[in-house]
């Protein structure tokens, strides 16, 4: 369990194809912290529905591959996130956890991602089936992404907002730093190719790869968040492989 994310009388419950759901309070607080920069006032709640269900598909993927390998799990949204968390099984007189091999951890760990890809490509079907032109055009100002542009200048931003966030997040998730779902990934891929040392080679690849994110944060996108995210994940990783050396 989450320990910064404990039960409480303000938690949304509620059960989605047999998942049970959990959605923090603070989750809503940082969804809208996150959209406060809009211009528009009242997309400020289209864009906190935007990120819930954005997320919860995300977590989502990653409950329908877990049942997919016989293991049930249910779904946490909270102030940083979401997490889908696996749920022990009746196993003879106790509870047990399903065995999964690494290769069914990676499919797991991948199938959040690419459940918000498919929302994204779902936009895209929807936008086209409105009458939305699909042209290229920079959502990041660096990178073209096929967006449907409407007439309505509203719809236009909530179809960009379904994007960027499905799109956006999912690459960020697939990046090889703890505790993102890339991160997990490379766990699982160099465990199989050498069980002795193979944590420690992911844990100083996130380090690497966190801290190098946190400073082109800082330094070329001007984003402190992004530089205090990366930064915080990369000093974790780091008390992680401490760690794990101290073991062998």
């Amino acid at each position: 369990m989450v320990p910064f994310a404990p039960p409480t009388r303000y938690d949304l419950n509620f059960n989605f194809l047999g998942f049970p759901v959990r959605v923090h309070p603070l989750f809503w607080v940082i969804a809208l912290l996150l959209g406060s920069g809009t211009r528009n006032l009242l997309m400020i709640p289209v864009w906190v529905v935007i990120v819930f269900i954005s997320i919860l598909v995300h977590e989502l993927g990653h409950a329908l591959a877990f049942r997919r390998y016989g293991q049930d799990s249910h779904i946490l949204l909270h102030f940083s996130g979401g997490l889908t968390i696996p749920q022990s099984v009746p196993f003879g007189g106790g509870y047990a956890s399903v065995g999964m091999t690494p290769n069914e951890h990676i499919l797991v760990s991948l199938a959040g991602p690419f459940a918000g890809f498919l929302l994204a490509g779902l936009t895209l079907a929807v936008g086209a089936a409105l009458g939305g032109d699909i042209i290229f055009t920079s959502i990041l100002g660096v990178v073209p992404f096929p967006v449907v542009v409407l007439p309505i200048s509203w719809l236009t931003d909530i179809f960009i907002s379904m994007l960027w966030v499905n799109i956006f997040w999912g690459f960020i998730n697939l990046l090889p730093v703890y505790p993102l779902d890339g991160g997990q990934v490379s766990r699982y891929f160099f465990i199989q190719r050498d069980p002795y040392s193979g944590l420690r080679t992911s844990l100083l690849i996130s380090v690497i790869t966190g801290g190098f994110l946190a400073v082109l944060g800082l330094v070329a996108f001007g984003s402190t968040y992004m530089a205090l995210m990366f930064g915080l994940l990369a000093f974790q990783s780091y008390q992680m492989m401490q760690g794990v050396n101290r073991m062998y």
